[in-house]
């Protein structure tokens, strides 16, 4: 029975025609059963309920002031189950405003955070695959060019040992966008890892995305996030 498992996987992703190797003591049924090759290892990718095949919204600025009665919004409103969320609020930027200037209104800027913890040894994957084959981890990402500053965006991924905090290998990327054109669009980030050594077990993706509040509330989104693992190397 555990042959015809095994039989299973290496029909479904060619496991033994890409050089993997296949050793007995894999749970064959478990790997079948969760197929951690080909799919996204992300929960829940596009948490604002928008995907990259269609244009970012609009942002609707009335430059109204909202009631006295209703509290102002500081937060993105969107479905977060399956990430972890925190906000860093920045200091006001001043540099540009000259001595003895009084100025009504400066935005004021934070960075909302967004992370997930992938254990690969509890999507399917086993240690021997891990640490000899070393499959491609390809990691994307797709960030609406917001233009609300010269930062919105900020992607940061650390392949971990098995305590789930030595780093093996990191990307990080940290672009800057170009505000003297206007365009709003998304934009995509990608990275593949390849070759990063022995031990790496867990997954940490972090992305941080750059908001707005001056009278009204501005964010910046993001969509179709995703850890896929591929059966090449």
């Amino acid at each position: 029975m555990a042959a015809d498992w095994k039989k299973k996987c290496d029909s479904q992703w060619q496991l033994g025609a890409h050089g993997v190797l296949m050793p007995d003591s894999v749970d064959w049924k478990s790997v079948y059963e969760k197929k951690p090759f080909g799919r996204n290892l992300l929960q829940n990718p596009s948490p604002y309920g928008i995907n990259h095949s269609v244009p970012p919204p609009e942002p609707h600025r009335s430059e109204i002031p909202p009631p006295p009665d209703q509290p102002p919004q500081f937060e993105p409103n969107g479905n977060f189950s399956g990430w972890k969320t925190s906000t860093e609020v920045l200091p006001y930027d001043t540099s540009g405003i000259p001595p003895g200037v009084v100025v009504c209104q400066l935005p004021q800027h934070r960075w909302f955070s967004l992370e997930q913890h992938v254990d690969l040894k509890a999507e399917g994957l086993w240690d021997q695959l891990l640490d000899e084959f070393q499959p491609e981890i390809v990691i994307e990402d797709w960030y609406e060019e917001s233009q609300l500053d010269k930062s919105i965006y900020q992607l940061d991924v650390k392949l971990l040992g098995a305590d789930a905090k030595t780093v093996i290998k990191q990307h990080a990327y940290n672009p800057e966008e170009d505000l003297d054109n206007y365009s709003h669009t998304w934009k995509k980030v990608s990275h593949v890892f390849s070759n990063y050594g022995p031990g790496v077990r867990y997954i940490h993706f972090l992305h941080r995305l750059k908001n707005q509040f001056m009278v009204e509330f501005f964010d910046t989104k993001v969509t179709d996030s995703s850890i896929i693992i591929k059966t090449s190397k």
